[in-house]
């Protein structure tokens, strides 16, 4: 089991969650459309995965409302709830559904399975190794992942051998340092900035 009750450099789990969620919210750079219909966030919430989830998952506005029931088990979004005005989609297991609510909460996060979101419709520009970070020239790793999936593990030294850069090519771990850790399998091609 994943234990994030306290973190290696002293500060508690539920801090650097708290922390996560604060910075994620400043970070955001999109805006959402006032006159966004419930239509449009459905629409939009749809391509975050393939239909065979999509066609039978709830899809939840970032506030929690239902838009549309489901049946499969699966919840899409039409934004990351963290980040207000964010339109990038995404479709969440139960796992990742409790990893958004500890990381929305401040709570600390633990699995005993594997987690799987997908966002194939890409992600904001985000700090590989800090979740924290809002500011994309302060030197750190920064990527905006196209189409990917991501999976959260119980015990990441399953992934230890695993790149914690984006651009070397293939899955690699973001957040690897912190207790929002996860593993990214990008489905596209990416340059790194130069």
């Amino acid at each position: 089991m994943l234990n994030t009750s306290s973190h290696k450099n002293g500060r508690s789990i539920p801090a650097l969650l708290a922390l996560t969620a604060g910075s994620l919210v400043i970070a955001c750079l999109a805006t959402a459309s006032p006159a966004e219909t419930v239509e449009d966030k459905i629409k939009r919430s749809l391509t975050a995965a393939p239909s065979d989830i999509t066609d039978d998952a709830t899809i939840m506005d970032v506030d929690g409302t239902v838009l549309r029931a489901g049946s499969n088990g699966w919840v899409c979004l039409p934004g990351i709830g963290l980040i207000p005005g964010d339109q990038h989609p995404m479709c969440n297991d139960a796992v990742w559904m409790k990893w958004m609510a500890a990381a929305a909460s401040g709570s600390a996060f633990s699995t005993d399975v594997v987690g799987v979101s997908y966002m194939l419709a890409g992600d904001a520009l985000v700090n590989n190794d800090n979740p924290m970070a809002t500011d994309p020239g302060d030197g750190g790793v920064w990527v905006q992942e196209g189409p990917h999936v991501m999976i959260l593990f119980p015990d990441l030294k399953v992934v230890a051998d695993l790149p914690r850069t984006p651009f070397a090519g293939g899955p690699y771990v973001m957040w690897g340092e912190t207790p929002l850790a996860h593993v990214m399998l990008p489905m596209e091609a990416k340059q790194a900035p130069k």
